[in-house]
């Protein structure tokens, strides 16, 4: 299925003239109690207080040496660096990110199929899901930028036309991610609350907004209320170690400026219930290759 429906009823409104907070409308688990799954129940009932979800080990160290195998051929390849689901970072001029790397590499097709990924998604999300979004991120050292505090469900709602917030991401961590190497912070529990952004969404946007984020970025005097209520938690771990967080959780990460670089692989899966329509905020849909539009369950 490829084609998107009709535009529904807009719960969470953002990009207008003014900054507004609305409490979260939707579960943050939406499978019954005692549904089977990978996730055992007391890391459940964590993941709706926090919105985020630590293992120390989805994958082992062999399966970490493929992917990274893999990573290292994708952006070190010419014909990767051409194309248009590459992004180049600013600083070095090196490859940062690949978009759609379940469709352009069969090691990470595998990885997306893998149960202990896909089960988790399914268990949290409580249905069949698709992947929305799936790509490589490199922040190698001595400067890589990071990532700007937003939510990522506001961005998919404006842009991709996400209508729920029924969609959960995973970072594998394919190096060492320590405290100082630009790792990914959360602000636990700051998934119950929306933030609608103000300003209009740019067309063409996603250009710029995959180097340094604009459009959707919150005010300082929201963050600052948001980590006063919630704090910041910062993600370090081994290679093979992973972070599942929910579509509406407010995080970021800072500049790499050590010499030890930061690789993930980074996989959205969104319900099969909540697929995308027309973009709420924005005048034109982002490219498929950011935001699917190939609704197909994984199997």
């Amino acid at each position: 299925m490829t084609t998107a429906p009709e535009r529904t009823a807009d719960l969470y409104p953002t990009r207008g003239t003014t900054e507004v907070a609305i409490p979260r409308m939707d579960p943050v688990v939406w499978s019954e109690p005692g549904t089977p799954g990978p996730i055992e129940a007391t890391e459940l009932a964590g993941f709706e207080r926090d919105g985020f979800l630590a293992v120390d080990q989805l994958v082992g160290p062999d399966e970490v040496d493929v992917l990274r195998g893999e990573l290292e051929r994708l952006t070190s390849d010419p014909d990767m660096r051409a194309d248009e689901r590459s992004i180049v970072e600013p600083r070095s001029n090196e490859v940062r990110t690949v978009f759609e790397v379940h469709k352009i590499s069969e090691v990470f097709a595998r990885l997306v199929r893998d149960p202990r990924v896909v089960g988790r998604a399914r268990q949290i999300l409580g249905s069949d899901v698709y992947v929305h979004q799936s790509r490589i991120n490199v922040k190698p050292g001595f400067g890589a930028t990071g990532f700007y505090w937003h939510s990522d469900f506001e961005t998919w709602h404006a842009e991709d036309g996400m209508p729920h917030m029924r969609a959960v991401s995973v970072s594998i961590a394919l190096t060492e991610n320590y405290e100082t190497n630009g790792g990914l912070m959360i602000m636990p529990g700051s998934h119950k609350t929306f933030l609608g952004c103000s300003g209009e969404t740019p067309k063409d946007n996603y250009k710029k907004s995959l180097q340094m984020q604009d459009a959707g970025t919150p005010s300082d005097e929201s963050l600052t209320k948001f980590a006063e209520a919630h704090s910041i938690k910062l993600f370090t771990g081994k290679p093979g170690s992973a972070t599942w967080f929910d579509c509406n959780c407010m995080h970021g990460s800072g500049d790499n400026i050590t010499p030890h670089p930061r690789s993930n692989v980074f996989i959205v899966f969104n319900s099969v219930e909540n697929e995308a329509v027309e973009p709420f905020a924005a005048p034109v849909r982002r490219p498929e290759f950011i935001g699917a539009r190939d609704f197909t369950p994984v199997k």
